[in-house]
């Protein structure tokens, strides 16, 4: 079975690398030969610091879904088009935004140097903070904080755009038109109902859409009406609950297995 993680909230808190023990826990999983596929906000460029070397090149998607990655190579990366980036550029300067804009590697920032998402922001230095006039393509805008938020995200909405409002953070997330974490995965091969997805934000509903199980982390509300399950917030409640499902996936191939050796040995007989 695949299981898809979202990363930061779900399974690594507080913008802080995997701990051994959630490391342990999904080398678990592998052991027990399910894939592992992480499908993060996170540019690729931000989301490997997060990991340990050995799941470096495991399947990801970043950007929720604007940059896909297979074997440490790129798959896919979509772009805004010229003009929708233009125009949020435009809108970016007339409301006095901070924001955070991701190209395919480097990056352009004019936010406080005290806020959460730079200090979590390239920590390995593999990338360039550029200048606003060196931007060309534009895969993924992350809008900080503006003189009037609500009007701006008002203004985003009448954009071919998808947009996501991340309430705890404030900051609201702009992708292209018809880009998810979803669409990452299937561009990585994955189908409908083949696969178990953990989340905690807006950003997952895609994804869980399509999951055979899904399972929230935390309170957000829209997110756990989808979901075949909730858990509390916690990182140890979060390993239980992937150990429970292998186990239970364990159980129900064997129980699969045997009913198929009888139905042979009935044949036979």
């Amino acid at each position: 079975m695949k299981f898809v993680f979202d990363l930061d909230g779900t399974i690594c808190f507080h913008g802080k690398p995997l701990t051994s023990e959630m490391v342990q826990t999904l080398d678990f999983l592998m052991e027990k030969g399910h894939e592992l596929i992480f499908a993060s906000a996170r540019p690729i460029r931000d989301l490997l610091p997060i990991l340990p070397v050995h799941m470096q090149h495991f399947p990801m998607v970043g950007g929720n879904g604007g940059f896909v990655y297979r074997s440490g190579l790129e798959v896919s990366t979509v772009y805004l088009e010229a003009s929708i980036a233009d125009h949020i550029l435009t809108l970016l300067k007339q409301h006095e935004a901070e924001y955070l804009i991701d190209c395919q590697w480097d990056y352009c920032y004019s936010g406080n140097p005290e806020h959460p998402i730079r200090t979590n922001l390239d920590p390995e230095c593999r990338a360039k903070n550029i200048l606003l006039e060196e931007l060309t393509q534009i895969v993924k805008v992350v809008v900080l904080s503006s003189r009037n938020h609500q009007e701006m995200l008002e203004a985003l909405r009448n954009l071919p755009v998808v947009t996501y409002m991340h309430g705890t953070e404030n900051i609201i997330d702009i992708s292209p038109e018809g880009v998810n974490k979803w669409t990452g995965l299937q561009a990585l091969g994955v189908f409908s109902h083949d696969f178990i997805a953990f989340g905690n934000d807006a950003n997952d509903i895609p994804m869980f859409e399509y999951a055979s199980r899904s399972i929230c982390v935390g309170q957000h509300e829209k997110l756990a009406q989808i979901a075949s399950e909730r858990v509390e917030s916690q990182e140890k409640n979060v390993m239980d609950k992937i150990i429970e499902i292998a186990e239970r996936l364990e159980e129900e191939s064997s129980i699969f297995d045997e009913s198929k050796v009888e139905v042979e040995d009935s044949a036979t007989g």
